[in-house]
């Protein structure tokens, strides 16, 4: 790609240098920051994490904290440039796609001259994805403190002139575009193996390997038929609770859908970390299972290592510890968790799932062999199924960091852009 024949430092750290023609200008020169009224029939617009602004129902309409009245909203315009003043930090910097209403925890702004909202939202999400917008925070808690619009008034932007902006904009529209779609069709790739993979799972563990095998109705309700060779108890007869206290030197585990019970700082995500009370905490072994909070989503988690986990979870053992392998696909399988989904009771759904209910249902239970036999395909077809995944994962990951570095080079001027010929492709 190329860059500008010569280049001046700009004197802000996270710019660097900028192509010599480029101007510098403080930030309260350019935009002004409005409070408009709200219109009759606005609805609420969000700006997202990932630079999106736009109707809250276009993205979706759960997870948020409802306002109960009017008071505090603004009227948002298509066009404005809007910065999250709590979440700005984490990219919540974009240009609003609709007329709407939105929390006075938005910055609404709108150009003094020829300074194109699109280009400006770009750069300043450049700032936040540096860190230099952490910086302009006032208070001591990074999601508590507020975006400080008088200090970003006197920070210097870079302005190319007006042509340039609007051509970078339409090569990052053009460019962002064809990566989108790339990571689109990736993701449903993604999205089909994983299907693939679970419906696989859901195959063996409740029809056996032996698709001419005699069947015969389980007279299970969410399982139907099964080979007539296989045998159904209630799971009350199959697994026992596990109410061990009193091992403070344990270490602490957290339940995750994605990868089992594993030790809390083997998980990368944010959780809960429990720093008192540690004999209170459950003893969990290797080979138990969890069932958590959000066990009613994805399944019962087995348990990879010991530790001690909340007492809020119901922790079972096989009574039979070679099964224990077999359950583990049983328990993730799409029947069992839509059975899991009829034994939730509590105030908000998931909230916990009544184990007395679920124990009294009945589950499949092949011979001790052909469990062993089913354990063994599902691990080595699962290894070339995850290995595509894994490629399919590592290709996603590449593309948004090529989409974010290319869009950092040129909103930043370090690649010229200026000649390309952009294709119209409407």
């Amino acid at each position: 790609m190329t860059k500008y024949p010569t280049y001046k430092d700009s004197g802000i750290e996270w710019l660097g240098q900028i192509p010599t023609h480029w101007e510098m200008l403080k930030a309260k020169y350019m935009f002004q920051k409005n409070k408009r009224e709200v219109q009759d029939g606005d609805k609420v617009i969000t700006c997202f994490r990932d630079g999106q602004v736009t109707l809250r129902e276009n993205r979706r309409t759960t997870g948020f904290t409802e306002s109960i009245t009017e008071i505090g909203y603004q009227g948002i315009r298509k066009g404005d440039l809007v910065i999250h003043q709590m979440d700005a930090f984490a990219g919540a910097i974009g240009v609003s796609d609709a007329d709407g209403k939105g929390t006075s925890v938005y910055h609404c702004c709108t150009p003094k001259g020829e300074y194109l909202t699109y280009y400006y939202a770009h750069v300043i999400r450049e700032m936040a994805l540096k860190g230099y917008i952490q910086s302009l925070y006032r208070g001591i808690r990074e999601r508590s403190s507020d975006f400080n619009y008088v200090t970003f008034g006197n920070c210097l932007l870079p302005v190319p002139s007006p042509s340039e902006q609007r051509q970078i904009v339409a090569y990052l529209d053009y460019k962002s575009n064809k990566i989108n779609e790339r990571i689109c069709q990736r993701e449903r790739e993604l999205q089909t193996l994983s299907e693939l993979k679970q419906a696989e799972i859901a195959a063996v563990v409740t029809r056996g390997l032996d698709p001419n095998v005699p069947m015969k109705k389980s007279g299970i309700e969410w399982l139907g038929k099964i080979p007539a060779h296989w045998e159904v108890r209630k799971i009350k007869n199959c697994l026992q609770e596990r109410s061990e206290k009193g091992y403070p030197n344990e270490p602490i585990l957290c339940a995750t859908q994605s990868r089992g019970v594993i030790p809390q700082d083997m998980y990368d995500n944010r959780v809960v970390v429990v720093n008192k009370d540690f004999d209170k905490l459950k003893l969990v072994k290797c080979g138990d299972f969890v069932i958590s909070l959000r066990s009613f989503q994805g399944g019962i988690e087995y348990a990879y290592y010991q530790g001690i986990i909340s007492a809020a979870y119901t922790i079972l053992t096989p009574k039979d510890k070679r099964n224990s392998e077999y359950f583990k696909h049983l328990f993730k399988s799409h029947d069992f968790i839509q059975l899991l989904q009829t034994c939730v009771t509590g105030i908000r759904e998931g909230q916990n799932i009544n184990y007395a209910m679920l124990a009294k249902h009945f589950i499949p239970i092949p011979p001790i062999e052909e469990q062993q036999k089913i354990v063994l395909y599902i691990k080595n077809r699962l290894y070339v199924i995850d290995e595509y995944i894994a490629k399919l994962k590592t290709e996603i990951n590449y593309l948004q960091e090529y989409k974010q570095r290319l869009i950092s080079d040129v909103v930043t001027g370090k690649v010229d852009v200026r000649g390309v010929e952009i294709p119209n492709e409407e």
